[in-house]
């Protein structure tokens, strides 16, 4: 039998949370990623098997697939993303990164060139060490920073994902992996001063070494990740978002609390489960980068990442993520205001059997007295006065747009 659970305001409680948790950092102002980026990686669908002509394949699949009279592109997936294992085992004469020639015929100005071609942009892996996190072992940018970072914008990438792996020694502290992520930074915005490239700057320490990247990371990249890696199994998934749902007050335009690529269409996710993880990055103003091989993906999968309705809530331009209104046992309502005026409310069931969740207007931050609700999913609408409350079933979540009437 469903279980009823309702959620009131606990205003006062947030209030003295909030005043005892460490207030964020300024945001790094360079003006990109004033909503959270989307796009592709080809990590979670092929790890080491990138290749010019995956980027390509995937880049033109983003392009020209329709998916319910729209494409890919269309709906705001942007990057194309290529992740580690494109390099070459060593530096050239000069010191610069070069790709695998039998990977990357082109190049990777090439591939850049390609994929700007359709109007789309690309991204390109890094790590922050002396090597990237690849066991077969390619070079990081550690000592070469501004070096690199003019690289990749001769090359014309549009958004660097800068990973944590193999330090050297002593280089493992906080404030090493502050001022080793602060000199990528720097040398970013000199090579955009002296190239006009602009590239969004990603920071992919996972809170490695017990450190933290909420709290200084917004001063220093448009995102970071908030987590360890993703799986496609929903005990990791539920545990990622349990530990990115209080980090809402880091997430504003230009700076994103990053739990992850998305595992939409890999694994043995169920239909409910992907739609409650679509749903959740949504309304957590988290970064939308598809982690499956587009190719081989379902029209099922495709349909749930072409969701424009979700991904307007992801790419609401007022940039607020959902704040936790209330928990029950694993029975949560997350609450994100919208531009309009809306509220977008999640209801999100982590726990193993059906359930009715249910908040109220008042709850969520809307005042009035009739509104009008329309599920994201289901596209029915309703209307109500006050009270918001749906059957969620087992790790789903109901993602409702609220209207004040």
């Amino acid at each position: 039998m469903a279980r009823l659970i309702k959620a009131f305001p606990v205003a006062a409680a947030v209030a003295l949370a909030l005043t005892c948790t460490a207030q964020p950092a300024s945001a790094l102002d360079n003006g990109l990623a004033l909503t959270p980026p989307m796009g592709f990686n080809n990590w979670n669908a092929i790890g080491c098997g990138i290749s010019e002509a995956f980027v390509k394949q995937t880049a033109d699949f983003l392009h020209t697939h329709r998916v319910n009279g729209r494409t890919l592109q269309e709906a705001g997936y942007t990057y194309v993303n290529i992740d580690d294992c494109w390099a070459q085992p060593d530096r050239d004469a000069a010191g610069n990164l070069v790709a695998n020639p039998a990977k990357f015929p082109d190049g990777i100005a090439g591939t850049a060139e390609y994929v700007h071609g359709l109007g789309l942009k690309l991204g390109l892996y890094n790590d922050s060490g002396t090597m990237t996190c690849s066991s077969k072992g390619f070079p990081g940018s550690f000592g070469h920073e501004a070096q690199d970072a003019m690289q990749f914008a001769k090359w014309g990438v549009d958004y660097l994902k800068d990973d944590n792996c193999k330090q050297a020694p002593g280089q493992d502290t906080r404030d090493a992996t502050i001022k080793r992520y602060t000199a990528m930074r720097d040398g970013l915005a000199a090579a955009r001063r002296a190239t006009g490239q602009a590239i969004v700057f990603s920071i992919c320490q996972k809170g490695d070494n017990g450190i933290n990247t909420e709290d200084w990371s917004p001063a220093v990249g448009n995102l970071w990740r908030t987590t360890g890696d993703i799986h496609p199994n929903w005990d990791r998934i539920s545990s990622i978002i349990a530990k990115n749902i209080p980090l809402a007050q880091y997430a504003k335009p230009g700076a994103w609390n990053d739990p992850d690529m998305l595992e939409v269409g890999n694994g043995s996710l169920t239909t409910v489960e992907q739609r409650s993880h679509f749903s959740m990055w949504a309304v957590m103003a988290a970064p939308l980068l598809i982690g499956t091989s587009l190719t081989k993906a379902s029209e099922d999968t495709l349909s749930i990442l072409a969701n424009t309705e979700v991904i307007a809530v992801d790419q609401d331009r007022l940039g607020k993520q959902g704040k936790q209104i209330a928990n029950n046992g694993g029975r949560r309502v997350l609450a994100k205001p919208l531009a309009d005026g809306d509220v977008a409310v999640a209801l999100y069931n982590e726990t193993g059997s059906t359930a009715t969740i249910s908040t109220t207007a008042s709850a969520v931050g809307l005042g009035g007295g009739s509104y009008r609700l329309t599920d994201l999913w289901s596209k029915k609408v309703s209307t109500s006065t006050g009270t918001i409350s749906a059957s969620v079933p087992s790790h789903g979540t109901v993602l409702l747009r609220v209207h004040v009437k």
